[in-house]
């Protein structure tokens, strides 16, 4: 939980994390709307205000439980040119806008890294605003809704199996909420060894550094 952790790292985590889901929902909203959906720009959320984002509740689960969300962005599929795949290219906007912001994180820090970097604010600062990202983009592509992945994932299933998809929506933020309960409470964290080898890819890649 973040409330747990000194409040210096808190000053370098919490705008980083912020930032991070921010640019994440802008860029669903971007996304819709050059695909012909003004829905969320009607709603003013193309914009990268935090007050146009982030849900009151959502924030402090992140900062109490270690996991919480931002408002959804709205669309609406009738505006789209062609749904199906406008809905995943929409869905997939999110985490690849995260890992835009972590590849050039990363690169900052390849730059500029050394031993000693990662020792000073800015360098810290960094290194969690790559990591954070990668992170977000990584659990969000978890095909399990109301994740971004899932939406991926029904779309390219629906016309191959629609009965899984069906199930997928029924069942799936169960799964997902189990999943996070079993860490929150058992110290199982099922979604944390899912995630982890995709993390610690990307923070190789981008960065030259393990997570």
């Amino acid at each position: 939980m973040l409330f747990r952790l000194p409040v210096d790292v808190l000053l370098l985590l919490i705008p980083t994390l912020l930032f991070a889901l921010v640019f994440h929902e802008f860029s669903h909203a971007y996304m819709a709307y050059r695909l012909g959906d003004r829905t969320a720009a009607f709603q003013g959320r193309l914009t990268l205000n935090p007050l146009a984002h982030l849900d009151p509740f959502g924030s402090l689960m992140i900062l109490f439980v270690g996991f919480g969300w931002a408002k959804p962005v709205p669309v609406d599929v009738r505006n789209l040119h062609n749904p199906r795949t406008d809905m995943m290219l929409v869905a997939f906007a999110g985490p690849a806008a995260n890992l835009v912001l972590g590849l050039i994180g990363g690169i900052l820090l390849r730059f500029f890294g050394d031993a000693g970097f990662l020792n000073n604010t800015m360098g810290l600062m960094l290194y969690f605003f790559v990591r954070i990202n990668i992170t977000l983009a990584v659990f969000n592509m978890i095909p399990l809704p109301p994740l971004d992945g899932s939406q991926i994932f029904s779309g390219l299933m629906m016309r191959k199996n629609p009965q899984l998809v069906m199930n997928l929506q029924m069942y799936g933020p169960k799964i997902l909420f189990g999943a996070i309960l079993l860490g929150y409470f058992f110290h199982v964290p099922v979604l944390w060894w899912v995630m982890k080898p995709f993390v610690n890819l990307f923070m190789y890649v981008f960065t030259g550094m393990s997570a």
